[in-house]
This record gives structure tokens, C-alpha cells and sequence, in this order.
């Protein structure tokens, strides 16, 4: 069937009919321009290619914590006190933020989003009223428009309620590679099939260095790819999921203990989206139970850091494949050139007054 209209991320309500409808052509505008830019061949736009019955879904999934910092960093206390100062090295389409006890430092709570900049920048150019009053709700109630907002009166997404690794300021990512349009561009590009010197490329790492898409030292971008590529060997048609977006898998606390001996997965909640699709997730301890998160322990340490709870969570996005063995597309024969392609700016995309799309 043809998809009617690719939904907001976990198909939240802040939309009327009217802004659904222009976020779904939004989507669709950034899947034609990847077709259309890269000449692809098997992905297509479910809002105008049907998608068939044999089609199958595929969760792809990988660890929230930085790769970048892991192969870096000399210790686990280092890699972990590094994420922790910045959301700019939090680069796996997830970001967090630590509150702590005033008196005791311990943490009692950590907010995780995995939520792109493009929603927000499009709530901001269509309802205003509706961005600050999700701002004060996930925030404060003492934020202001102008808080927002740039002198210039645009959207900025790195503003000082979202902008912090503590004190509760996280609504949505900032990393300038943690957005939407960043995962429809690696998934689109990684729909091409190569065949370099007479050999089919089937390695996360050689495909990812011969499209040149996203960021190898990822734990992401590669597997993505190579994931998606898998299904393109299979001469299918590929696409993103409904709806489209970026998502927490979930929290898998292997090796964790709590004084009492409690469950630690009772702990975490999805405050935004669905336990499917989540957004956004707390996880925090009940005042009840006399202790907090960093009273947890992760195989003997107690929780420290954000980071250390990052290394359990995984991130995910699905896509979906069909017309299995039927397409005729060949394989490229040839690396990208030595320049990266830039991603497709994210600053914009979602920004009507610079799109090239707009009515």
C-alpha cells in the first residue's frame, strides 16, 4: 500500500491535522532529495512507492555510549567523566543529562533523549505556544520565549534550557550529527550495493569508507549501514520505518544491584513516547526507597556518571524492506571520491523560511 502521510516521531499529538500534514511532506522531501542527489536505486518513499506484502521490518539497534570516546580515552572513569562534561561529544543519537543531591553529590536522577532538533525547529515555526509550554513542562516553568529564541528571532536549539549535561536542562539532542536528517541520509546512502575489484563489500567498516557516510568511529553510522546494506544485497526495496525517527530500545542492566535487591529495570520509565518508541526516559529512584541512582551499583561501582548507565542503553531506528530479489539495480563498481559528503544540513532543513520546498 502507499503510506498516507509519515507521522510525527511516536506519533506524539503536539500536532494539528495541518502540521502532521507538513511534517510528513517535510520527511518526504528529504527522502526524494537523498534519492535524487545520490541516484539511489533501492530506496524509495513509502508516501508514493507501494510498499508490498512481502515487506519485513528490521530493528536496528546499537550502544548509546560515544565509540569516539571509548577508543580514546585510557580508562572507564575517563571515557565516562568525558561524556559526562558535554553533550557535544554525546554522539550516538542519544543525550543525557545528570541531577544530583545538593548536599550528598550522589545522582538522583539521569534524563535520556534521543529526540532530533528538526521536530523542535519545526514546532518553533508553527507553534510557539506549544514549544514553551513543552519546555516548561520537561524543564521549568520559569522558561521564557526568548530563552529560546535567537536574536534574530529563529529557533536555536542549543539554548541555555537545553544546552547542559546537569541540573535537568535536556529537551531534545544538539551534537551537531545527532539528527533526523543525519539517519535518513546514512540509511538512505547505505542502500547502495558495491562491487569494488570483482568483490561485493559486505563489512560495516568497508562500506562506510567507501560511500563515505556518517562516522566510522560510531557505533552507529557503521552498523546502520551495514545492517541496511544487507537487506540491499537481497535486491530489496528499502525504506524507514512510520514513523520515521530515532528511538530508545531500551535499558539492559546486566551486572547491576540495588541495596535492597530490588529490580534495577523498575527504575526507568519512558516519559516520552511510547515503551516501543521511546524519546525520552528518567531514570530515577523513588523517594520511598530511602536510597538513590547513586547508590546503584554497576558491577561492584556505584553510578558516578551518566555515562556509566549510557553503556547499558541501546538506540535504535527500523526500517523496512520488500520486493525481495527483484531489483534490477547493479552494483556501483567504485568508491565515493576522497572528499566526505557532508551530511544533509540539519540546521534548516526543518526551517520553512530557508526551505526549498515550501509552498
Amino acid at each position: 500500500m502507499i503510506l498516507r502521510q509519515i507521522d510525527p516521531p511516536a506519533n506524539i499529538d503536539d500536532f494539528n491535522a495541518a502540521q502532521r500534514q507538513r511534517w510528513s511532506q517535510f520527511h518526504s522531501d528529504q527522502i526524494d532529495d537523498n534519492i535524487n542527489n545520490f541516484d539511489l536505486k533501492q530506496f524509495y518513499n513509502p508516501t508514493k512507492v507501494e510498499t508490498v506484502d512481502d515487506a519485513q521490518s528490521k530493528v536496528i539497534n546499537w550502544t548509546a555510549f560515544p565509540k569516539n570516546i571509548s577508543v580514546s580515552a585510557p580508562s572507564d572513569r575517563a571515557r565516562w567523566r568525558i561524556a559526562d562534561s558535554s553533550r557535544h561529544v554525546q554522539d550516538e543519537y542519544c543525550e543525557w543529562n545528570v541531577e544530583q543531591d545538593a548536599n550528598t553529590d550522589k545522582i538522583t536522577r539521569i534524563t535520556f533523549t534521543s529526540e532530533g532538533p528538526e521536530y523542535w525547529r519545526f514546532l518553533a515555526n508553527t507553534n510557539r505556544d506549544k514549544l514553551l509550554q513543552l519546555y516548561r513542562d520537561m524543564v521549568s516553568p520559569n522558561v521564557q520565549l526568548a530563552d529560546l529564541l535567537t536574536a534574530a528571532g529563529r529557533y536555536n536549539p542549543s539554548n541555555k534550557w537545553n544546552d547542559s549535561t546537569v541540573g535537568g536542562r535536556i529537551v531534545h539532542l544538539i551534537h551537531v550529527n545527532n539528527t533526523l536528517s543525519a539517519f535518513v541520509n546514512i540509511g538512505a546512502r547505505s542502500t547502495i550495493v558495491r562491487m569494488i575489484g570483482g568483490t561485493v563489500l559486505t563489512g560495516e567498516l568497508e562500506l562506510i569508507r567507501c560511500g563515505r557516510y556518517g562516522g566510522e568511529n560510531r557505533h552507529s553510522d557503521p552498523h546502520i549501514g551495514g545492517e541496511v546494506n544487507a537487506l540491499a544485497r537481497l535486491k530489496a526495496d528499502i525504506t524507514l520505518a512510520n514513523p520515521m525517527g530515532l528511538y530508545i530500545h531500551g535499558l539492559f542492566p546486566t551486572g547491576w544491584a540495588t541495596p535492597d535487591g530490588s529490580d534495577p529495570l523498575g527504575f526507568w520509565k519512558i516519559v516520552r513516547g511510547t515503551k516501543d518508541l521511546g524519546l525520552r526516559a528518567v531514570y530515577e529512584v523513588p523517594a520511598e526507597k530511602n536510597f538513590t541512582v547513586g547508590d546503584i551499583l554497576i558491577n561492584g561501582e556505584p553510578i558516578e556518571f551518566g555515562a556509566q548507565v549510557a553503556d547499558f542503553i541501546k538506540i535504535k531506528l527500523v526500517g523496512v524492506a520488500c520486493r525481495f530479489g527483484l531489483s534490477q539495480a547493479a552494483p556501483v563498481t567504485h568508491c565515493e571520491g576522497e572528499g566526505v559528503f557532508p551530511a544533509v544540513a540539519a540546521g534548516d532543513l526543518a526551517d520553512e523560511e530557508h526551505s526549498p520546498h515550501r509552498g
